[in-house]
């Protein structure tokens, strides 16, 4: 469950949104400069708002009237960018083994459960220099899930990623939803995606929600 109201004036732009969500998968749509980032960096903790309230999965991490601003650190989310952010140095199971860490080695879910989902168990061994973009990204996604997130935020993780390499990405994605057991936060503009995946959508314009 995500329940969210958040408003922050940043320049001459004003975020002014809230909505309640209990689908696995909600979209944030809209075209760009319409605040989905803002609304991400917010739930993230990366943004305090001027005045709102944000709580997943019943956590509350942000509460203006009662002076509640949980930490970055211990909000348990984790973003998956358009870039896939793994470190060069390290094999992909090192690069997963991270997750477990920063889930204090207490993840509710296994290495080998998420190797299976996102069918990466043939790259273990590999760098992600050696890696596609839509292997690099299922590698990501995998690693945020092993440190073991209230919430999972995916910040336009396809937008990067040709046709092809896209359509490879997604039936993952499709498995995580219909197994995922945390609130996604899913940010694109891209209808197919959405159509594909979302099971809510919120449609931003000029800082606000206009559907939903």
């Amino acid at each position: 469950m995500i329940e969210l109201r958040v408003k922050k004036k940043l320049g001459e732009f004003q975020l002014d949104a809230a909505f309640e969500s209990d689908a696995t998968i909600t979209a944030l749509s809209g075209p760009s400069g319409s605040g989905k980032s803002s609304l991400i960096a917010a739930v993230s903790g990366l943004l305090k708002p001027d005045d709102g309230f944000i709580s997943l999965s019943e956590k509350i991490v942000f509460d203006s009237a009662n002076r509640i601003n949980v930490a970055v650190h211990k909000r348990g989310i984790r973003v998956v960018f358009q870039e896939s952010r793994l470190f060069p140095h390290l094999t992909v199971r090192q690069n997963l083994l991270y997750g477990h860490w920063l889930a204090g080695w207490k993840s509710r879910v296994a290495l080998a459960e998420i190797v299976a989902l996102l069918g990466i168990d043939h790259l273990l061994a590999r760098r992600p220099r050696t890696l596609s973009g839509g292997e690099r990204q299922r590698v990501a996604i995998g690693r945020a899930l092993l440190a073991n997130p209230e919430a999972l935020l995916l910040d336009e993780p396809l937008a990067s990623l040709d046709e092809a390499r896209k359509q490879e990405v997604l039936p993952y994605l499709r498995r995580l939803v219909s197994e995922s057991r945390i609130p996604i936060l899913y940010v694109s503009h891209q209808r197919d995606e959405i159509e594909a995946l979302a099971q809510r959508v919120i449609r931003l314009e000029n800082g606000r929600v206009v559907n939903g």
